[in-house]
């Protein structure tokens, strides 16, 4: 009988989980400019709320995409692969469950800084105080899972050769 797949440790998953914020500028940047030339947005604040909701889209294509196929790169280079709970691989709609449930990441605080109207570097933190509580309540998971995972029924897996 196979042993099941072991979970990340919490560092390297955080450690994906930042390099995958570098590599969403780049995707923010094109979009965001794609956005701009389309819609020709001339003043950043202009049309905000629109390039907002079109980002959370783009968002979730690159992520449901890559995801149904296994790993975004940042993933890849830290050798994490995300995985259905049978750990077979994502179908498309699990993955846009997955999606939708990762946005515990970021809503909490930012549902908290609109409704006592935190500006700036107050914000920050609560948003900064709120990722490192979510990633910590990992702990309380009987694997170690996120608990956007288990909500969306994967897990991620470790995909590092075994050391001799």
């Amino acid at each position: 009988m196979p042993l099941p797949p072991t979970t990340p440790s919490l560092l390297r998953r955080m450690a994906c989980w930042l390099y995958e914020g570098m590599l969403l500028f780049g995707v923010v940047f094109i979009a965001g400019y794609l956005f701009g030339t389309l819609s020709q947005t001339r003043n950043a604040m202009d049309n905000r709320h629109a390039l907002q909701a079109f980002l959370f889209v783009i968002f979730g294509i690159y992520f449901v995409w890559l995801w149904s196929k296994g790993q975004t790169l940042a993933m890849k280079t830290w050798h994490i692969r995300v995985l259905d709970r049978t750990g077979q691989p994502l179908t498309q709609g699990r993955a846009l469950l997955r999606y939708l449930w990762s946005w515990l990441w970021f809503l909490p605080p930012l549902a908290a800084s609109w409704v006592f109207e935190l500006k700036g570097g107050e914000a920050f933190v609560i948003i900064l105080g709120w990722i490192a509580i979510w990633a910590i309540l990992s702990r309380f998971h009987p694997r170690q899972q996120f608990w956007h995972d288990a909500l969306a029924g994967t897990q991620l897996v470790d995909t590092s050769l075994p050391k001799p």
